[in-house]
């Protein structure tokens, strides 16, 4: 399991708040609208949505996708 390889000293693990997979929907249904293919929420709509409702920062390798579907959240992008 990846808790045993995350040093829980510099990584903490955050429950997913229910306002988080409401919106995590919401980016989907827009993605779905917009043509894209998968059947099932990607775990990236549940990240940022997460992102989003607990005002966090997301660090991410694809920072325009993650902008399309949830503009309000900071992002690093290294």
């Amino acid at each position: 399991m990846l808790d045993h390889w995350i040093e829980q000293a510099r990584f903490g693990r955050l429950d997913l708040p229910y306002k988080a997979g409401w919106r995590a929907s919401r980016a989907f249904l827009q993605y779905r609208r917009a043509g894209g293919t998968r059947l099932t929420p990607l775990p990236d709509f549940y990240i940022g949505a997460h992102a989003e409702v607990d005002n966090l920062t997301l660090v991410t390798r694809d920072a325009a996708r993650v902008a399309t579907y949830f503009p309000q959240v900071t992002l690093i992008a290294p």
